[in-house]
């Protein structure tokens, strides 16, 4: 049995202003009900003793600890830069702002 009809889906359409053919009508409508059958098995299997899952393999944090260790010296990568000011890189402006 149907759940999207093409008058639901030209409707929907027309509430978007998105133009669409009869043959898109109908297809769209077509896709949407398998979409719509995709649902409703994975509905009858989602039962409250089933546990939620937001991914399909377990996953484990792979950040690495945070280790204290000796920085780049700041005056000796700006002498390295194309161009430096107050400190900082000087880069062009690409916005048209002053």
């Amino acid at each position: 049995m149907s759940r999207i009809s093409t008058d639901e889906v030209a409707r929907v359409a027309g509430l978007a202003h998105i133009a669409l053919t009869p043959e898109e009508i109908e297809r769209f409508a077509g896709e949407l009900d398998v979409i719509a059958d995709s649902v409703a098995k994975v509905s009858e299997v989602a039962t409250p003793d089933v546990p939620a899952t937001s991914h399909p393999i377990p996953l484990t944090n792979v950040w690495r600890e945070d280790e204290i260790a000796d920085t780049l010296d700041r005056d000796e990568v700006l002498a390295a830069a194309p161009a430096s000011e107050d400190g900082m890189f000087l880069v062009p402006q690409i916005l048209g702002e002053e």
